[in-house]
Formats: C-alpha cells, structure tokens, sequence
C-alpha cells in the first residue's frame, strides 16, 4: 500500500506572476498547482510555461507536492506545455478537461515520449458531464495516473446549473467521480470555491467535501488555506476515539473476546480499519511538519 501523503489544501498559483511562485514557498500548502491555464494569457504563454518549468525543477518548495497545470489536449500550447514539464520533473502534470480513457493514454504516451521521470503522475481534472459519466474508466485507464481533480466551475457551467449552498445541481457529478476514484483507489480533490471572502461558506463546503470523502480541495487564495488544512484533518477528538477503539479491539482481541464496545456503541473490524486511517493520516500530517 503507497503511504498516505496529505493533499488537503492544493492551491493554484499563476505560472506567469513571479512574485507568486515566490510567495508560494512560504504557504502552508500541502501541494501546489503552477498554472499555464487559466491563469496565463495566451500572449504569456510561453514565458509562464519557461517560469513554471524552472520553479518545479527548483527544489525550493520544500516538503510541498509541486504539480503543473498545462493547456488542455486541445489547444495549441498543450506539446510544448508537456515536453517543458516532463523536463522539469515535477511531482505531476495537471491536465484540464480529461474527457475519456484514450486521453489518459495519449497524455500518458506524451509524458514517457518526453522523457518524464517515473515519478511525475498525472492528475486528470473532470469537469464535463461525459468526464462524469467516464469517471470510472479515466480513473482506471493508468497506474501513472494518480488523482482526480474536480472542475466544478466548467461543471457548473456545462450543466447549466447556478452556484449555490449545498451544491445541489452537482451532487450527482460528484458521487459519480468520488465512486470512479474508491473503485481504483485515487486520490481525488474537491473544486474549488470562489468568493474567497466568504469564509463562513468556504468552511461549509470544506466540511461538505471532507463528509462527501474527498481527500482535499482545490484552493485560488492563500486565505483559504488554514480552513481547508483543518478541516481536512482529523481532529483531536476523532483522534483519540480512534486509538480507542484500536485499544479496546486488541484488548479483546488478546483474551479471545468476539464482542467489543465502546462507549456503548459495538465495534467491528469496519471500525476498526477506520480507526487506522485516522490515526495514519494524522501521523502523516504531523511527519509533514
């Protein structure tokens, strides 16, 4: 089984703002997307891609999980964007609008004909209605790819759906993603949120996210950051419950015992399990530093 490495707040930074790639080695970030999307205009495109690159080969960023974002499959800057990034090694390439399996495969081919190192993945966002209903088969397509990124915004927006509390026009998109990412064992992360003022709204859909059971969330400002790594992580009380739960099962367990409770409540080996992931995802945050 890989080790669980925290990805509870991944936050986009702009490929072509060089004063945020600096910024962005001081953050309390578990990972970083350095982006050549969204963020760079197309007459930046090439002098982001060249400051991307460089931060991600770097080193600087620490104990961060450094990934790039690159142009989708279908644009023109996308083989540039994947020779430049597989140079620079980077922990994963980010591709938007992952639509199919062939995709993954082609993306993968790309990477390997580029010369990436085995350890770059690849994050594959869904964010199309088809990419919802493919989930499944994205996920599965490739060892190399590790995690699922959601799109909520061009979800949205291909949806005809309105943004609102609770997020119920994209609940479906969601189940159908998060099932595709436990049937393959991937990682997969939330969208992100959008009025970074409101935090009370923020904090909501962070918890909404961590009870869906996403592993993390997608961030556009450093704001955000504190709310999200808290939110994601277990807390002391689900802490201590866990160790004992683990206790009183192996107490039992040791006098041949079949029957365990604890604080009124029956425990079994679902719970117990359980239990384990809180208490490693807690230690893997605190070896995080």
């Amino acid at each position: 089984m890989t080790a669980y490495r925290p990805r509870r707040s991944v936050l986009y930074m702009p490929g072509a703002n060089e004063r945020a790639l600096e910024k962005a080695k001081t953050l309390d970030a578990d990972a970083l997307i350095l982006d050549l999307e969204d963020s760079v205009s197309p007459d930046a495109k090439a002098d982001g891609r060249a400051r991307v690159c460089a931060a991600a080969a770097s080193g600087e960023y620490g104990r961060r999980e450094v990934t790039i974002r690159v142009n989708g499959l279908d644009t023109e800057w996308h083989a540039d964007d994947i020779r430049a990034a597989a140079e620079a090694g980077p922990d994963a390439i980010v591709v938007p609008k992952v639509n199919s399996a062939a995709e993954v495969h082609e993306i993968e081919k790309s990477l390997e004909a580029a010369g990436a190192p085995d350890r770059t993945a690849i994050w594959a966002m869904v964010e199309t209605p088809i990419a919802m209903l493919r989930a499944h088969d994205i996920a599965a397509a490739s060892d190399r790819l590790t995690v699922l990124v959601m799109g909520t915004n061009d979800l949205a927006k291909e949806l005809q759906a309105e943004h609102v509390p609770g997020r119920a026009p994209l609940l479906g998109g969601l189940s159908l993603a998060l099932l595709a990412a436990r049937a393959t064992s991937k990682v997969i992360l939330d969208g992100v949120y959008n009025d970074v003022k409101d935090l009370e709204g923020f904090a909501a859909e962070c918890t909404q996210g961590r009870q869906f059971g996403f592993d993390g969330k997608t961030l556009i400002h450093p704001g955000q950051l504190e709310t999200c790594n808290r939110v994601f992580a277990p807390s002391e009380e689900e802490v201590a419950r866990s160790e004992k739960i683990i206790e009183a099962f192996e107490a039992a367990t040791a006098e041949g015992r079949g029957v365990v409770t604890v604080d009124g409540r029956m425990i079994e080996n679902l719970h117990v399990d359980q239990a384990r992931r809180v208490l490693s995802v807690a230690a893997a945050i605190r070896d995080r530093g």
